[in-house]
């Protein structure tokens, strides 16, 4: 048990240059299916000019049209499904924070290869028939549950299907069920961290937990070591999206030097946001997945506004696919504060570095007088807030932040700091940013 494995060496190690003959094959018969299937997506590809006949080989990725999440929701429910309504089983979406939801079909196939890809995640983080898996992300419409689930299943583990919620229960499950890997945030990981501190528990001692899986949400290599060291496990990242299938899209290996996509599955390229110009390995830019096989409701050129980099050197692991880094931030999450761009993993990196300032954070945009103001909310540590009863000391931690976060972002900020447990715990995705100059 713990030991990683390449769950399918056939894909996964495939010659990079017969991976890209496969992908140009599978693209060309998406493109197809995508033309001949969805009007809408037609006649974006021919007020470009272009025709299925004219993607011959992957480099022709970049003759497509993009797609964005507002066609997701212009088509609401079912104007991007590429097949009958009758060979979809399965739908997921997401409410996202403004207009109509999302919603994505499935066909009976997509479900595997989305199985199959969540699979590899696990199996790179040594899961098998001896693990007992908490899956702590959302069930329903989200994909994090159920993706998580099934791909727990399919390696053989025993499964323990918590959903978000109810920490003491999780604790106690945890606990008594003998969980070894946990599949969430890595916000509702760090709860978890300090909910068992509080409640006495010793990893590693009183829990068998050795992993975990966390995803749908940026977090920094600042929060995995804070995770790690709280909850006494091997912390891996997972990526995925519900427009292109789920969680597994793309997975950490033990070198955690990126996430391997499953290329096989899905092709990823980084573009300039503002041109939207294909930009090469190791330049930096907004992230974008065509899918391959997905029939039900395939991607092509999908925006994700995920800012990242892409890696093609080769892994110590064995696994030749295309890595990328960790996402450094979202061009629709970016804020602008008197001309500067703050991204809360910018902030969120100085908090977790800071003795005494828990990774629980809420940033405060406002305007007053016709000028930008940025508020950092900081919640104390426990320890620190039941050891600290000088003001002195509480206004030197205030100022050590303050200057922090001004050294990495540039502006200054007011931080505030507040007592443990009083800013607001998410159990889903984490709320970082309340923007009172859009209310």
């Amino acid at each position: 048990m713990g030991k990683e494995r390449i769950w399918n060496p056939e894909m996964e190690c495939m010659d990079p240059e017969e991976r890209r003959k496969l992908q140009g094959k599978r693209l060309r018969e998406t493109v197809e299916h995508e033309y001949a299937n969805v009007a809408y997506y037609r006649e974006r590809m021919d007020a470009k000019g272009v025709k299925p006949e004219d993607i011959e080989t992957i480099d022709d990725i970049v003759k497509l049209p993009f797609m964005e999440k507002t066609d997701l929701r212009d088509t609401f429910p079912f104007g991007l499904f590429a097949v009958p309504n009758d060979e979809i089983v399965r739908i997921q979406g997401s409410s996202g924070t403004t207009g109509k939801p999302i919603v994505s079909g499935y066909t009976k196939e997509d479900v595997d290869i989305w199985t199959e890809m969540v699979s590899r995640a696990l199996a790179g983080a040594g899961a098998d028939k001896d693990d007992v898996i908490q899956v702590c992300y959302g069930y329903g419409l989200f994909t994090g549950g159920l993706g998580a689930h099934q791909g727990a299943t399919n390696v053989g583990a025993m499964v323990i299907p918590m959903s978000s919620g109810n920490t003491q229960r999780q604790l106690m499950m945890m606990q008594e069920l003998g969980t070894t890997i946990l599949c969430c945030t890595p916000s509702y990981a760090a709860y978890l961290g300090e909910s068992i501190r509080e409640a006495g528990l010793v990893p590693g001692k009183d829990l068998k937990l050795r992993a975990g899986i966390f995803g749908a949400e940026p977090w920094t290599e600042e929060m995995r070591k804070h995770i790690e060291e709280t909850l006494g496990i091997d912390a891996r990242d997972i990526y995925g999206l519900t427009e292109i299938a789920g969680p597994g899209v793309a997975f950490e290996c033990g070198q955690k030097n990126g996430s391997h996509i499953n290329e096989d599955h899905v092709i990823a390229e980084i573009i300039d946001p503002v041109t939207g110009k294909q930009l090469p390995y190791g330049t930096p830019g907004e992230l974008v997945f065509t899918t391959l096989t997905k029939k039900g409701m395939p991607m092509l050129r999908y925006r994700t506004h995920d800012i990242c980099t892409l890696y093609n050197d080769k892994c110590a692991c064995g696994r030749t696919t295309v890595r990328m880094g960790r996402i450094t931030g979202r061009t629709d999450d970016m804020i602008v504060v008197r001309g500067v761009n703050v991204f809360p993993s910018q902030i969120e990196t100085v908090l977790v570095r800071t003795p005494g300032a828990s990774p629980n954070y809420l940033l405060v945009v406002d305007r007053v007088n016709n000028s930008d103001t940025l508020e950092v909310k900081v919640e104390m540590t426990g320890e620190v807030f039941t050891s600290t009863d000088s003001l002195g000391e509480m206004q030197r931690l205030q100022k050590y932040i303050t200057d922090q976060i001004k050294s990495v972002v540039g502006i200054k900020v007011k931080t505030t700091i507040v007592p443990p447990k009083t800013l607001p715990r998410s159990e889903g995705k984490a709320k970082r940013v309340v923007d009172n100059r859009k209310l």
